[in-house]
């Protein structure tokens, strides 16, 4: 993280803290669907605890996310149990429970499967935690009272869009030979990235513009998850990418694009198009991601991935920080959505920030932002 961004994060949260940390212990609380304070929170940063759920540190995204929000609430004077649950559902409940018992005030999480928390969140909120769902909405429970994340239907249509631009079909061009993936099943991003994505080239499908020629095209959005790749696993997306090849394109056959959704499956696409002897030039597959993880900005670099949509997920910490503070001084929490996210028990009031197309050409945008240093990327 630069040191102009943190510094910047850091007096916005603290100077927010010390204008308003003494009036919150006297306010009155909104319990309105917009704001509220949790019953644990005491009102100010240094009897406040937070804890933070990350699921893995196997992706570079997750160990920034973390260590970015740690930071800041630290810096903001908050006592904070930052966890990373190695993508095991249990791990990560166990850990949550251990907040839990272990006097958390508010809890912040970025579920590995956002279908399994409900019981464990039921006992956060018979203590009176306050649960932030972060970029993965947790469903199935009406104990998460607000829910940070990216736009993830207008990611999976920059995507789509993208495509569309590349292959000029909006032209008429083609046929093109597509092979779509998906994310995780038990992400609940996954569905709205592949629905963004395929409500803007499916109707090319149907035209026969872009053709699947493994078959595995979803007849609807409903449908994603028949192509999803479990944990986001690199390794997974190869094997399934190197099935695809053997089994769809021989005989001179080539793939002309690659709908990844994000930049872990991207990484395994990258490596079984290399190994079939696809190399970097304008014959190259276009391929898609999200994340612009460092290795995939590399890969950008060096003609082996076509996109990314970066999120910057400093910003997502910075509103995330906020949200906590809002909700230990008693202010209404700060959304901008309040009817898309629906998790089966409740329409969650949603604060989602926008995502950014970065391709080979514009990549000194991460650098100018701080994102990267320009050795980070040999530039």
């Amino acid at each position: 993280m630069s040191l102009a961004w943190k510094k910047t994060a850091v007096a916005v949260l603290a100077a927010g803290l010390l204008a308003g940390s003494l009036a919150a212990c006297s306010s009155e609380r909104d319990t309105g669907s917009g704001g509220g304070a949790t019953d644990g929170a005491s009102g100010s940063t240094e009897d406040t605890t937070v804890g933070i759920a990350m699921p893995t540190k196997s992706l570079e995204r997750w160990n920034r996310d973390g260590a970015h929000l740690e930071e800041l609430l630290k810096d903001a004077g908050y006592e904070t149990s930052l966890q990373y649950a190695d993508n095991k559902v249990d791990q990560q409940i166990t850990q949550i429970e251990n907040m839990i018992n272990q006097g958390a005030d508010i809890l912040v999480i970025a579920s590995i499967d956002g279908t399994a928390l409900a019981p464990t969140l039921q006992q956060a909120a018979d203590q009176g935690i306050k649960v932030i769902a972060y970029d993965r909405l947790i469903n199935d429970t009406p104990n998460v009272d607000y829910y940070a994340t990216f736009d993830n239907y207008g990611v999976g249509k920059m995507q789509g869009e993208f495509i569309v631009d590349a292959l000029k079909l909006d032209t008429g061009a083609g046929p093109f030979n597509l092979e779509p993936f998906a994310g995780s099943p038990d992400d609940n991003n996954a569905k709205f990235f592949f629905a963004g994505a395929w409500d803007v080239l499916k109707p090319y499908v149907d035209k026969g513009q872009l053709v699947v020629p493994s078959g595995k095209a979803p007849a609807s959005d409903d449908d994603w998850a028949s192509i999803g790749v479990q944990g986001w696993s690199s390794d997974t997306a190869q094997s399934e990418m190197e099935n695809r090849l053997n089994s769809f394109y021989s005989g001179g056959t080539k793939v002309n694009v690659v709908l990844s959704p994000n930049d872990s499956l991207a990484l395994g696409i990258a490596q079984a198009l290399e190994g079939a002897g696809y190399a970097p030039g304008p014959d190259y597959p276009v391929l898609t991601g999200q994340d612009a993880d460092k290795a995939n900005v590399l890969n950008m670099i060096a003609g082996k991935q076509s996109m990314s949509v970066w999120k910057d997920t400093r910003a997502l910490g910075d509103q995330v920080a906020k949200m906590v503070d809002q909700i230990v001084k008693g202010e209404t929490v700060e959304v901008n959505d309040e009817k898309t996210y629906d998790n089966g028990e409740k329409v969650v009031p949603t604060y989602l920030l926008p995502p950014q197309v970065i391709t080979p050409d514009n990549v000194q945008v991460l650098v100018d932002s701080g994102f990267y240093t320009a050795a980070d990327l040999g530039l």
